[in-house]
């Protein structure tokens, strides 16, 4: 396993910071989050659900790149959690109708915060589940390059 601070990528993501952090595990695919979970339920520390996950509709706002105006491109399906964990609150938002994802990146979110023993291991599971996702969203790309169609216009040359 890399260490957070061998990350390729320029801009790495900091699992520590929670803003960063919610993002990788909404990212994060639903088994990795479900066995950190499992990993960190050991009977000793208490988890109480505060939140129960519950699909919902939320506003997906972009920015639109011609004036760079904010707009509402539609409703998302997500499913959010809330747990306290170890004397921590943690809270998750994942895309889908996906309680167990919601949950387990709850818990996940809480043993960070908290500096639980296994925090560091999650922290880079985390970045390599994030390196892995980048690494394959660029091969797809560069494969999709490879169907590009270029069209040629046919104008009247005597304009």
């Amino acid at each position: 396993m890399r260490t957070l601070s061998e990350s390729p990528t320029e801009h790495m993501t900091d699992p520590t910071d929670r803003t960063d952090r919610f993002e990788l595990i909404a990212a994060c695919d639903g088994d990795t989050l479900v066995g950190l979970a499992d990993d960190l339920l050991d009977g000793e520390r208490p988890l109480r659900i505060l939140q129960e996950p519950k699909p919902q509709l939320v506003m997906h706002r972009v920015r639109e790149p011609v004036e760079r105006r904010p707009f509402n491109l539609g409703e998302v399906l997500v499913t959010a959690a809330e747990v306290a964990f170890a004397d921590e609150r943690g809270f998750a938002m994942v895309a889908g109708k996906a309680e167990s994802k919601a949950v387990s990146g709850a818990i996940v979110d809480a043993a960070v915060a908290g500096d639980h023993p296994e925090a560091n291991r999650i922290c880079t599971v985390l970045i390599d589940a994030e390196t892995d996702r980048e690494a394959t969203r660029r091969r797809q790309w560069n494969e999709s390059r490879a169907t590009t169609v270029e069209f040629e216009t046919l104008e009247d040359e005597d304009e």
